[in-house]
């Protein structure tokens, strides 16, 4: 692990207890120039979690808490009339940060929820007419929960491809559940974060990131698993009737840049297979759609795709091991 990401989750660690791999998949998002979708149970600490990595990384921080009487106004902003000189002048909103935590983003209806796309995808937003650019680095973190709970609204196929990664939050252990009683049991204690470092390196981090070698044989194992999301869902294999859609090409570039900065943070100058098929989950299961066959078998995404991983075969030569 590089020293710049052990000193960020030593720093986010004096507030979240625990959650090691969630913490090790939001930096690689950070690296890749990626946004992170965070789905579990209320309770887990998503908030929590990425404030604290916001502190740390010394980043202009912004929360939204979405609801159902959002507009899109609140989150990019508006056209406010000035008396003293007869203009419209824009007001900024809280989307004008390096780091937004879209909180409880399914709680928001759609037109709200497609405010967000464009600052997401493009890196910019309109108000009035007329394009504003937003900080630069610019991510968003947003948090879910489950669409069974009441008063959910399910993400835009569009908007969930724009997430690097999709990570599911579950319960801590019960040793890390112990220690959180034992730490902050009493009130007067509460975490307190400092910022250890800045967006200027992390832009600079990203540089060396693009320096980590891909081979051609990589670049053909990606492919082939994200091509064999789609062939799963055209249905050739009746037995697999699994998903409804395959994932898009931006799948197979989320790969890449997530296998390169998880390369990076194990200080490696190359990506290996193994890296691929540890991000492969996450970056993949907000990708695919489910058919009603496998949520009768109660088969859920990662089962499918944990199928499409053990089949398909790893590079066999040795500069891609």
């Amino acid at each position: 692990m590089s020293t710049w990401a052990e000193r960020i989750k030593k720093e986010v660690g004096k507030a979240v207890i625990g959650q090691e791999t969630i913490v090790e998949r939001m930096l690689v998002a950070l690296l890749a120039d990626g946004h992170v979708l965070l789905e579990g149970m209320p309770g887990l600490a998503k908030t929590l979690l990425i404030r604290s990595l916001g502190t740390a990384l010394g980043l202009k921080f912004e929360r939204i808490q979405f609801t159902p009487d959002l507009l899109p106004s609140d989150v990019v902003g508006t056209m406010v009339y000035q008396s003293n000189d007869g203009k419209f002048v824009p007001h900024r909103g809280p989307v004008f940060a390096n780091m937004l935590l879209a909180d409880e983003i399914n709680r928001a209806p759609a037109k709200v929820q497609s405010a967000l796309l464009e600052a997401m995808q493009e890196k910019q937003v309109t108000i009035g007419g007329e394009s504003q650019t937003l900080p630069k680095p610019f991510f968003v973190m947003a948090t879910q929960n489950p669409v069974e709970q009441e008063g959910t609204y399910p993400l835009p196929e569009a908007q969930r491809d724009r997430f690097l990664f999709k990570l599911i939050v579950d319960y801590p252990r019960r040793e890390d559940e112990f220690e959180m009683m034992q730490r902050w049991g009493q009130v007067t204690q509460q975490p307190e974060l400092e910022p250890i470092s800045t967006g200027e390196e992390l832009l600079d981090i990203r540089e060396q990131v693009d320096q980590v070698h891909v081979s051609e044989e990589i670049q053909a194992y990606i492919l082939k698993l994200v091509r064999a999301t789609r062939q799963m869902a055209s249905g050739d294999n009746p037995n697999e009737r699994y998903l409804s859609y395959g994932a898009s090409p931006r799948a197979s570039l989320s790969l890449y840049q997530a296998g390169r900065a998880l390369a990076w943070l194990r200080q490696l100058d190359h990506v290996t297979p193994s890296i691929i098929k540890e991000v492969f989950l996450d970056a993949m299961r907000h990708r695919v759609g489910l058919t009603y066959e496998a949520e009768a078998e109660e088969i859920a995404a990662d089962d499918a795709l944990k199928i499409i991983l053990d089949r398909t075969s790893l590079p066999s030569t040795p500069s891609a091991i």
